[in-house]
């Protein structure tokens, strides 16, 4: 793409950004219960309308190569995504559960399942690819000092006896090898044989042999014609992939080679404008500081002296935290000063005269209003819960100035000025008169400052009158963060990170990408919630929350600290889902540290209670230190065990229960940490301490349908192997009900080897292959998953979510009632 088509592409997202800001007010008005459905519709809309506006600043942000624009991108890409996080927690909100159905809002907006997915910005990883590289430098260091000490370790012996056996069936093997060829020979010589026999007997003519041979040529290149159009045709209709794979992927190549050049260009353009900045604002210092620093000490004497003719003495010089001396020239007469004081005077007289008589009026009304206090608190509640509202937004007004910034400076602006996207000098310069008159502005308040306390000395002869601190409130917490005791004050980074390494405590994470999870949406949501059909998440929309949840707040300390706070996730489901890859996929795209807490990594590292206490401590202080961090439990349920196994005890798997739970409230927004949790078994867990700690459950039941097909054609692919029309997948798709997508990658795996590839010309693959590797593994059967289940709707989000299913039959039933009456 050309610079003017991610110019077009900016100016359409702006377009669609104006019509979602439109459509936010309407939303902030409360809507009782009985319009939940639509309330849904339309707050599941502006959803999608957020998630397309969050691909397109991507790419422009991307791939733009005008550093003033790419600032306005980058601050409008974070805020459209924090939004995005904060649509989701309402639409959780609403629903009452994790995953939504949006089907009905794809149709009618005339969207497709493309476009639900999450996009992940592209700079999350270009930006920390110097830190990512300087850790895995440190890293592999380390792991290379700890290797000749694993070297050491004797490796495990072998018995005589199974050493004769393996020599054995080498030996057999080798022989039956040299038997099977010398077998071969033997058919090929009586092949050839019986070949010379028949010639012998049948002799034709030359005109017969002639027709013979033109009939068979002539039927295998109809064949091969009409085969050939029946594929075209199917590729027409993308029914089938196209031949040259080699071709597409060149293509796709190539594109990212251009993406590539356009980053280098933006490398070269942004050190162009940080050089002009540094110019422009060392010019402008020297040239008009001068100027600005005599007429702001002209204003503000003229102030001083219009202020005492007003009110018989100089003003209180505004302090250097509100903003010093700019709020004297924020638009303010003196005549509104002297107003102002007169006003806050008056105030303060009539604040202490209405607390005295409301003393006294809440004495004598606390008996009459104390047996209707509780029915009004009861049905105030009944009324709050009963209306649907979205919260007030933190990103939206920042979105609205960014927009607004874009219609006065960007909008109308004539592209053939800078045809080589270079800076705009003009805009540079106002940007950095604004920073200079700042810092000018802060000399000046401290000369005028001085100046008035000599005034005041000379005219009043008056001392210096001392600011009074604002009076704190009762009963209103401040923000300031609280602080855990530092066990390794003198300890540095380097040496905690290195003894982390050692335990064992901190590992390299494998590269995975997010979207290697494969999995399909689900199609029919909205028409199982008709149903009164509780409709489970398809691997799809775990894919998703998982991007939402983790990846999109760790990879922005921008977004992470202004977005809905989530500390801590936990994913729940059984054996071969695909739990522990997410985890390693977080890793990969945000480029964060994994930390490993898991029970069994525990054992035998740091005994006793200080030495739990310490674990916790040293890997959340690292953790925060070199954010972003993911914190991984497997086996998360051990640590809440309701009653400890016998064959556990010695490893103690519930010694940093306590400690854990401390250091996660100490995390506050702007900590780019994440307790990650996986478990298979959760009905082993006390339910209040798991739901304690881990803020959001994401249940992973077993494939779809849809999930099934899209793993089984991914998987084949994956291998080398084209799907054709002999290989019937929506059978292996039914046939792999109850398995998980481990058990379908073991499957594929097993069968196509590196012997089955080459065979593949000559036998094509059919679906009866992985029948019988499908058949030696235990699928996860329906009674593990609805204990699951029954388990997920026992959590905080599960009760409310069977509450709303049940309320909403009880309505329609109640629907259907009213109408057979009306019948009769």
């Amino acid at each position: 793409m050309s610079e003017g088509a991610y110019q077009r592409l900016w100016e359409s997202s702006h377009v669609t950004l104006q019509e979602l800001l439109d459509r936010e007010q309407p939303l902030l008005e409360p809507v009782p219960e009985r319009e939940r459905q639509s309330f849904q519709y339309r707050l599941a809309s502006l959803y999608l309308g957020y998630l397309g506006l969050l691909r397109g600043f991507d790419t422009a942000y991307d791939q733009m190569m005008q550093p003033q624009k790419r600032r306005l991108l980058r601050r409008l890409l974070d805020c459209v995504a924090g939004r995005v996080l904060e649509l989701k927690d309402e639409l959780v909100r609403v629903d009452m559960s994790e995953s939504h159905c949006l089907d009905r809002v794809l149709q009618d907006l005339k969207l497709t399942p493309a476009d639900l997915e999450v996009s992940i910005p592209k700079y999350f990883l270009l930006e920390q690819s110097s830190a990512m590289r300087e850790r895995g430098l440190m890293l592999a260091e380390i792991l290379s000092r700890m290797e000749p000490m694993s070297s050491k370790e004797d490796l495990p012996g072998m018995h005589r006896t199974e050493a004769i056996i393996l020599v054995q069936k080498a030996e057999r093997a080798r022989q039956g090898r040299l038997r099977a060829t010398f077998m071969k020979e033997i058919q090929r010589e009586e092949e050839r044989g019986r070949k010379i026999r028949d010639d012998g007997r049948h002799k034709f003519s030359q005109d017969q042999a002639a027709l013979t041979v033109q009939k068979v040529w002539k039927g295998h290149l109809q064949r091969k014609r009409t085969q050939q159009d029946r594929r075209t045709e199917m590729e027409f209709i993308g029914m089938l992939p196209p031949p040259s794979q080699a071709e597409h992927l060149g293509i796709m190549s190539q594109a990212c080679l251009g993406d590539d050049v356009r980053r280098l260009r933006q490398i070269e353009k942004e050190e162009e404008f940080q050089a002009a900045m540094e110019k422009a604002h060392s010019s402008l210092r020297e040239t008009e500081g001068p100027d600005m620093k005599e007429k702001m000490k002209e204003q503000i004497r003229q102030w001083f002296i219009e202020c005492h003719a007003l009110t018989g003495r100089f003003p209180d010089y505004p302090d250097e935290s509100l903003g010093g001396s700019y709020l004297i020239f924020a638009d303010k007469t003196p005549e509104q000063v002297r107003m102002e004081l007169e006003t806050q005077v008056q105030e303060s007289k009539k604040k202490e005269q209405a607390k005295s008589k409301e003393k006294e009026k809440d004495q004598k009304e606390k008996d009459k209003k104390g047996k209707r206090k509780g029915k009004d608190e009861k049905a105030k509640k009944v009324e709050a819960d009963a209306m649907l509202q979205v919260l007030p937004s933190k990103f939206t007004p920042a979105i609205s100035a960014g927009h607004m910034e874009y219609l006065n400076l960007w909008k109308n602006r004539q592209e053939s000025v800078h045809p080589s996207q270079n800076f705009d000098s003009e805009t540079l310069r106002e940007e950095k008169r604004k920073k200079v008159e700042q810092e000018i502005r802060v000399q000046v308040d401290e000369l005028m400052r001085q100046e008035l306390r000599n005034l005041r000395l000379a005219v009043d002869r008056e001392e210096e009158r001392p600011l009074k601190a604002p009076k704190k409130k009762p009963g209103k917490k401040t923000g300031k963060k609280k602080k855990a005791k530092d066990l390794t004050p003198d300890r540095s980074v380097d040496s905690l990170y290195e003894e982390l390494v050692t335990f064992g405590l901190l590992k390299k994470s494998e590269t995975v990408a997010l979207k290697d999870y494969i999995g399909d949406c689900l199609y029919l949501g909205s028409t199982l919630t008709l149903a009164n059909k509780l409709p489970m998440p398809s691997l799809f929309d775990i894919r998703q929350n998982m991007a939402l949840y983790a990846v999109l707040r760790l990879g922005s300390p921008d977004i992470h600290a202004m977005a809905p706070l989530i500390r801590s996730l936990l994913l729940v489901g059984p054996s071969g889902m695909g739990k522990k890859m997410l985890v390693k996929a977080v890793c990969t795209e945000t480029g964060a540290n994994l930390f490993d807490l898991s029970p069994g990594n525990l054992m035998g590292k740091y005994p006793g209670k200080s030495g739990a206490q310490m674990i916790v401590h040293m890997v959340f202080k690292v953790a925060q230190l070199l954010q972003p961090s993911v914190i991984w439990i497997g086996n998360a349920e051990k640590n809440f065990y309701k009653k400890v196994p016998k064959e556990e005890r010695e490893m103690d798997p519930k010694r940093i229960k306590k400690d854990l739970t401390k250091a996660m409230r100490l995390l506050v927004p702007g900590d780019r940490v994440m307790l990650i949790g996986t478990t298979a078994r959760p009905q082993l867990a006390e339910l209040k301490g798991l739901c304690r700690v881990y803020e959001r459950i994401l249940l992973m039941p077993r494939p779809d349908y849809a999930s099934r097909y899209v793993l089984w054609k991914h998987m084949i692919e994956a291998r080398g192997f084209q799907v054709t029309q002999s290989l019937d997948i929506s059978a292996l798709a039914k046939v792999s009900d109850g398995y998980t997508p481990g058990h379908i990658l073991q499957a594929v795996q097993s069968v196509l080897n590196e012997r089955r590839l080459l065979q593949v010309a000559k036998r094509p693959l059919v679906a009866s292959e992985f029948l019988g590797h499908l058949a030696k593994l235990d699928p996860v059967y329906r009674e593990e998953e609805e204990s699951m289940k029954d388990w997920y709707f026992k959590t905080p989000l599960g009760k409310k979510s069977m509450k709303l299913s049940k309320d909403q039959m009880e309505a329609e039933e109640a629907k259907l009632a009213k109408e057979k009456k009306k019948r009769k």
